[in-house]
C-alpha cells in the first residue's frame, strides 16, 4: 500500500472572509513509490524578478519567505526522511520535486532555485549562493571528494555546486567569477553526503525487461533482466565520487532478484575460480563498450543498475558491475586498480591465477571485465599496463 504524506503550508482558515483566490490548493503527485500530497496557498508564493538579479533582491526574497508558513512542508520532508531512511541525495530529490510543484522550474528558474536553497537551509544543511549577472549557483557544504562539478571553499569548508548542470556544465570561472551572496542566515553544521545506501520503494509497474544476449565459452546465453528506467532519473545529475561511495549504492530488489538467482543457477557445480571467470566474461560481453564522452558528453560512472539500463558502458562501469556480481555470489576480497588510462579489478582466490597482484601481503588475480582486442584469461593483465604505475583505489575485504 502506498503511503500518503500530507504537506500543509496553511492548515486552517481562521478568517471567514477569505477570498476564493486565497483558497488552499491541493497538489498530489508520485515520488517513486510514495504518493505525495500537500496543501498550500498560491498567493503565498514569494516573487522575484529573475531578469534583474542582485544581492539585495535575494535578501528581499529571504526576508519575505521567512514570513510565510512552510512548516507543514518541512515537517513532511523530515517525516519522509525519517520513515524511509532517505539518504541526503534522495532527500534532495524530494525537495526538488516538491519545489517543482510550488514554483515550477520552467516558469521562474531563479525562484525555483531559491526555494530549493531555502528548504535545504531549513532542513539543517549549510547551503551557499553565488551570483554573476543573471546566473545563480547553489552550493551545499560537503566533506566528501567530488570530482566533476565546481566547488568553493569558505572558512576551510568545501561547498559543492548542486545546479551546475542547469547551465550546461560549462561555465568558465576564470572569465566569469561568481561572488558569494551575503545573507544573514543561521550557520548549520549538517554536511551533505552523496552516499546512497537505500533506494526508493519503486513500484512493480516501474520495471521493464531488458534482454542480454552473449556468448561465453562458445555457448550462447539469453538473459532477461528486470530494469527500472527511473534509476536514470534518480542519478541523472549524480557527480563522480569516490569508489567507496559507489560500492555502497545498492541494486533495487526487483532487478537483483531477476539477475542473481539466474546466475546462481548457472554457476551451480562450478568452482569459485570457474564461477568468477564466468562472471568476468559475463560482464565483458553482456554490454557494448562506449566511452563516457561519446555517450554523455562528460565523465559519468554508472552504478551496476545503470549499467543494465544504458546501452553502453566503459571500464569503470564494468568494474563496479563485476564487483557487485562477485560480492553477491562469492563475497571474495577485491581490489580496484586504477591506471592512467584504464581501470580494472583483481579478486583474491583460494590460489592465485596467472600473474597476481600483491597487496597487503595477499595475492589477487586480475579479472579484466572490459572487452579487449584479445580474449584475456583470468590472471592476465593488459600487456600495455605491465610497466605502468597503478593505484589501489579501493580494497574490499569481507
Amino acid at each position: 500500500m502506498k503511503k500518503v504524506l500530507l504537506i500543509g503550508c496553511s492548515l486552517l482558515l481562521v478568517l471567514s472572509g477569505i477570498h476564493a483566490d486565497n483558497a488552499p490548493k491541493t497538489v498530489q503527485f508520485l515520488f517513486y513509490g510514495d504518493s505525495i500530497r500537500f496543501v498550500y496557498r498560491e498567493p503565498q508564493l514569494v516573487t522575484i524578478d529573475e531578469h534583474h538579479l542582485s544581492d539585495s533582491g535575494i535578501l528581499d526574497f529571504y526576508t519575505s519567505i521567512q514570513q510565510k508558513d512552510y512548516s507543514g512542508v518541512l515537517a513532511a520532508l523530515k517525516k519522509y526522511e525519517a520513515e524511509e531512511g532517505a539518504d541526503d541525495w534522495l532527500y534532495y530529490q524530494l525537495v526538488r520535486a516538491v519545489v517543482q510543484q510550488i514554483s515550477p522550474k520552467e516558469q521562474n528558474y531563479i525562484r525555483y532555485t531559491l526555494y530549493k536553497w531555502y528548504f535545504m537551509l531549513q532542513s539543517g544543511f549549510d547551503p551557499l549562493l553565488s551570483l554573476d549577472g543573471q546566473r545563480l549557483l547553489f552550493y551545499i557544504q560537503s566533506d566528501e571528494n567530488i570530482y566533476n562539478i565546481p566547488y568553493r571553499m569558505k572558512q576551510g569548508k568545501q561547498y559543492v555546486c548542486l545546479n551546475y548542470h542547469d547551465y550546461g556544465s560549462n561555465i568558465d570561472f576564470e572569465k566569469t567569477p561568481f561572488k558569494e551572496v551575503a545573507l544573514p542566515i543561521p550557520q548549520h553544521q549538517r554536511s551533505f553526503s552523496y552516499k546512497v545506501t537505500k533506494l526508493p520503494r519503486f513500484q512493480t509497474t516501474d520495471y521493464i525487461t531488458r534482454e542480454l544476449k552473449l556468448t561465453i565459452y562458445d555457448q550462447d546465453y539469453d538473459y532477461r533482466i528486470k530494469v527500472n528506467p527511473k534509476i536514470k532519473n534518480l542519478f541523472a545529475n549524480y557527480p563522480t565520487v569516490d569508489y567507496s561511495t559507489y560500492f555502497s549504492i545498492p541494486v533495487s530488489n526487483t532487478t537483483d532478484a531477476s539477475l542473481i538467482p539466474m546466475l546462481k543457477k548457472e554457476l551451480k557445480g562450478r568452482s569459485t575460480k570457474e564461477g568468477v571467470d564466468y562472471l568476468m566474461r559475463f560482464t565483458r560481453y553482456a554490454f557494448p563498450f562506449e566511452e563516457d564522452t561519446r555517450q554523455f558528453g562528460r565523465e559519468k560512472r554508472l552504478t551496476p543498475e545503470q549499467t543494465l539500463l544504458y546501452e553502453g558502458s566503459d571500464c569503470e562501469d564494468r568494474v563496479l558491475f563485476f564487483f557487485y556480481l562477485v560480492k553477491a555470489l562469492y563475497n571474495r576480497p577485491m581490489i580496484v586498480l586504477v591506471y592512467p588510462q584504464h581501470v580494472t579489478i583483481a579478486v583474491k582466490l583460494e590460489k592465485p591465477v596467472g600473474t597476481s597482484i600483491l597487496f597487503n601481503g595477499e595475492q589477487y588475480s586480475v579479472c579484466e571485465p572490459t572487452p579487449q582486442k584479445e580474449d584475456l584469461p583470468m590472471g592476465k593483465l593488459l600487456p600495455r599496463l605491465k610497466n605502468e604505475h597503478y593505484e589501489v583505489a579501493y580494497a574490499y575485504h569481507p
